[in-house]
């Protein structure tokens, strides 16, 4: 992993920081005529972001000392994933919301997250969607080893088995 990077757990005091990361984020996407996240331009969100901050599964990524990155990962399937999903009982976690500062874009940013879940997640399968007309970043998760598994409702899903280091004795 980058050193330069800390990921750690989003404080309660840090949501509205993280929302306008989101919204910026949200408002380069639609400047780059992509069709993705224009809910979280009108605070359609917020009170899931604030909640999902409290609730410990939202992460930040600062680069000295910056806030430049951030994630949400829930340990269950929420509404949206059994609609893009349907009924899972697999151990999975879902990614939702990995959004990277457009300032920091293009750094390796987003494949450190990734592969940060990968080593620290506690499951045995990590679980995400994407519009499926975004040709960029479905690249970039087939390029982090992430299989895609079909299309729901113009949504891409991708998921990637982690591999577990056996533990030494």
């Amino acid at each position: 992993m980058k050193t330069d990077l800390h990921i750690r757990l989003a404080e309660p005091d840090e949501g509205s920081h993280i929302i306008k990361l989101l919204r910026d984020t949200a408002q380069w996407i639609q400047e780059q005529g992509i069709n993705q996240w224009s809910y979280l331009l009108d605070g359609g969100e917020d009170e899931e972001i604030v909640r999902c901050i409290e609730n410990n599964q939202t992460y930040v990524v600062e680069k000295s000392g910056e806030l430049t990155a951030t994630f949400t990962l829930y340990p269950s399937q929420n509404e949206w994933d059994q609609e893009i999903w349907g009924q899972q009982e697999e151990d999975a976690i879902y990614l939702h919301k990995l959004a990277v500062d457009p300032a920091y874009m293009k750094q390796g940013i987003g494949n450190v997250i990734l592969s940060w879940i990968s080593e620290a997640a506690r499951a045995d399968l990590i679980r995400l969607d994407c519009v499926a007309g975004n040709e960029k970043l479905n690249a970039f998760y087939k390029k982090n080893g992430f299989e895609w598994t079909g299309e729901t409702k113009g949504h891409s899903k991708y998921q990637k088995r982690i591999h577990r280091k056996s533990p030494l004795l």
